[in-house]
């Protein structure tokens, strides 16, 4: 089994090739072929390798599908003995990839 740890967008993500993944928003076309170049971990089969960092000579490569929006988090914020009630609602921007291959 092949999967990577890579940093995007501030957080980290475990991938496998071949599968989908939603991500913050990546400014990018849908169609569009992405490499993600900071992959802090590294697994096949029984070897590993891990970055410090970053490992330099491996990369991810992911096809833009879909731009979509997370789900609805309410904000509700409360001033004690001033009567005041706030209620905001948030939704986060998403990109959809799809993994093509972990390339080394």
């Amino acid at each position: 089994m092949t999967y990577a740890v890579i940093d995007v967008g501030g957080n980290q993500v475990i991938i496998e090739p071949g599968k989908f993944y939603d991500i913050n928003y990546v400014y990018a076309n849908p169609g569009d072929t992405i490499s993600f170049k900071r992959v802090l971990f590294f697994s096949k089969s029984n070897a590993y390798q891990i970055g410090t960092p970053c490992l330099e000579k491996i990369f991810v490569k992911a096809t833009v599908l879909k731009h979509l929006r997370g789900k609805k988090i309410k904000v509700f914020k409360v001033k004690p003995k001033k009567n005041n009630r706030i209620i905001k609602g948030h939704r986060q921007k998403l990109t959809r990839i799809f993994v093509e291959d972990i390339l080394y």
